[in-house]
């Protein structure tokens, strides 16, 4: 399931706006990540693998390292490549030192514990830095 190749889960608008994409197999957190982008009037796509047509731009790219911890590395080279002014966000539970610490490494704008970005959700997309 950590895997760059898994098809893609759920790419929902292939609009070229600004939009959230979110690579995790935690369809419930999903739909928070999604209800917090449409109030802020941004479009999300949930997907599984690293897309090889863009449903839209990105302008936040989300990793849920709790079950993407093994294609994060992968992802966010492609989002350096592909759209390096993407922001590029990974969490996962605090428990889960060595995930976040790895992720740290890979470059992420932004590490956070699962909890701190549950707590930052409510304002992340309106949030001037993303």
């Amino acid at each position: 399931m950590n895997d760059v190749s898994q098809p893609a889960a759920d790419a929902t608008n292939s609009d070229t706006a600004a939009a959230v994409w979110f690579f995790s197999g935690d369809l419930l957190f999903a739909s928070r990540i999604r209800s917090a982008a449409e109030r802020a009037g941004v479009p999300f796509a949930l997907l599984g693998r690293w897309p090889d047509d863009a449903p839209s731009l990105p302008r936040w790219i989300i990793v849920d390292l709790s079950t993407r911890a093994g294609a994060a590395a992968e992802i966010r080279r492609l989002a350096s490549e592909t759209f390096p002014t993407a922001q590029t966000i990974a969490y996962g539970p605090h428990v889960q030192a060595q995930r976040l610490s790895q992720a740290r490494q890979a470059g992420y704008d932004k590490v956070l514990t699962r909890g701190q970005f549950d707590a930052a959700l409510p304002d992340i997309f309106t949030a001037a830095d993303g």
